[in-house]
């Protein structure tokens, strides 16, 4: 199987989980190449431009990725960057093919952010464009579910919901 680049979006509190995601699965096995921002001390962008960050987000980190991972802790769904990634991932476009997306499930998981719950499947719908799975057991699993979430890219992509509006500000994780 291919090896994908996988942009991965996780709350900061969860960096431990990340990592060892990280070095079980990227640098162990190589089941997947890893893009993440945090990685490098100068990766921090240091704005409060909304469109700015979005724009840096976008160019330095998602534009070369094919999947988005989210790392689903307890307290991801209420913070912005991961709202903004995930926007930034499910772009489209004439010349932009949008990221697969995929949230893993961290132990201490709670819920998805709203952008990502957006993107299951609904009643209405017969299908979705994202989808989870639990904190992967076995390498064959994660490499499935990666390569699901890419075919979504051209096979589903008429279900992706991104809307304009995004997190102005972390919401109150209880």
């Amino acid at each position: 199987m291919p090896r994908h680049k996988c942009f991965i979006s996780y709350h900061h509190a969860d960096d431990h989980a990340v990592r060892n995601f990280v070095d079980t699965f990227d640098h162990a096995h190589d089941v997947f190449i890893v893009r993440r921002l945090g990685e490098m001390p100068d990766d921090i962008i240091n704005s409060s431009n909304t469109d700015y960050v979005m724009s840096c987000i976008r160019e330095n980190y998602i534009r070369d990725s094919t999947v988005t991972i989210v790392m689903a802790g307890q307290c991801t769904w209420a913070r912005r960057y991961v709202d903004w990634e995930i926007q930034a991932s499910l772009r489209s476009g004439e010349t932009i093919t949008p990221n697969g997306l995929l949230g893993i499930k961290l132990p201490t998981f709670t819920k998805f952010p709203e952008r990502f719950e957006r993107n299951l499947e609904q009643p209405s719908q017969a299908g979705s464009y994202a989808g989870w799975i639990d904190y992967p057991q076995t390498l064959n699993q994660l490499e499935s579910a990666i390569e699901w979430a890419f075919a979504q890219r051209n096979t589903h992509r008429q279900y992706i919901r991104n809307p304009r509006e995004r997190f102005g500000y972390n919401q109150q994780c209880l």
